[in-house]
């Protein structure tokens, strides 16, 4: 058996027979859809539970965010699980729901953004004042506890001073040309002798 026949068997081996069915692929027809600022959706129909996917620049398919997002028509896409469809609502239920919280939020909003009068900013900082009077004679009081017991202190005698021993020091001499590599001129000198 030569090269060529071997490669034939394996090639025969490889090769699809005709008498095997070939697989049928089924090509499924996707719908697609834009969003509100132009992006399209793509899905293989816009219904609770399918798939859904950002259709990018370049042909690529990215599973849609987290959130509701608003239709060309009008109506709300939302998507709960990244990538699947919750359901597909109108956009007039929404504005209904949104409404009296929306509502509700610039009330809160306009209370907090009140000014404060001149009779309230001045009874508040009052009060402030009084706070801290209320703790002042209590600092006082230990500060002067503080200085008396610095004069009962100074009143006692010292006791005699403590000299510490002499140490003699050594000084430590660091002898770089016998542990080291030398200056340039003493390596030179080195290879030449």
């Amino acid at each position: 058996m030569n090269l060529t026949e071997v490669f034939k068997k394996i090639e025969m081996a490889l090769a699809p027979s005709e008498d095997v069915a070939p697989e049928i692929q089924e090509k499924i027809e996707m719908a697609t859809m834009k969003l509100a600022n132009g992006i399209v959706l793509e899905a293989e129909s816009f219904e609770a539970g399918q798939n859904v996917f950002l259709i990018g620049e370049d042909d690529e398919k990215v599973a849609a965010p987290v959130g509701e997002h608003e239709l060309e028509d009008g109506k709300i896409l939302v998507i709960e699980e990244e990538g699947v469809i919750k359901e597909i609502k109108d956009a007039t239920e929404e504005v209904v729901e949104e409404a009296p919280v929306a509502e509700e939020e610039s009330t809160e909003m306009a209370e907090e953004m009140e000014y404060v009068s001149k009779e309230e900013f001045t009874a508040a900082m009052t009060e402030i004042k009084e706070m801290i009077a209320a703790m002042m004679p209590k600092e006082e009081q230990s500060a002067e506890e503080v200085v008396e017991e610095k004069v009962e202190m100074s009143e006692a005698p010292a006791a005699k001073k403590v000299a510490a021993a002499p140490v003699e020091k050594k000084p430590q001499v660091q002898n770089f040309s016998k542990s080291g590599r030398g200056t340039t001129l003493a390596r030179i000198y080195s290879k030449l002798s």
